[in-house]
């Protein structure tokens, strides 16, 4: 059974939380708790994968997600208006992505997923190449 945490955004959000709520259960294997406070994504409920971040020691509303070995820098670089190095797991690569500037969803879901893939064991990244 999968827990889900309430959208604290309220009507005014738009529905981004639970926009990407929904993108990461549809993942094999992913739960949802509160970690540090928010909204949490986690593969076979102990690696984690996303984590939603609401004004989390910043004016920032998105998500941090872990990223493949270099994605972090380059889409960084490329855009920083939409990207970041987030605090706590910045070092290791992870990303931060905006979510209170016009959004792509299509590209949210692809992060999404390396972010998984990132993280989850081989069986289930195979279950996602065979989708």
């Amino acid at each position: 059974m999968t827990e889900q945490t309430p959208d604290r955004f309220g009507a005014g959000s738009g529905g981004v939380q639970e926009r990407l709520r929904r993108i990461c259960l549809a993942l094999p294997e992913v739960t949802e708790r509160l970690s540090h406070g928010e909204p949490t994504w986690f593969v076979r409920d102990k690696k984690v994968f996303v984590t939603f971040a609401e004004r989390h020691h910043d004016d920032i509303i998105g998500f941090w997600c872990a990223a493949p070995e270099g994605a972090q820098r380059a889409l960084v670089t490329r855009n920083p208006g939409r990207f970041y190095v987030p605090p706590y797991v910045g070092h290791r690569g992870w990303l931060g992505v905006r979510l209170d500037v016009p959004t792509d969803w299509a590209e949210i879901e692809d992060l999404v997923e390396d972010a998984y893939r990132a993280v989850a064991p081989a069986r289930l990244v195979a279950q996602l190449d065979h989708r």
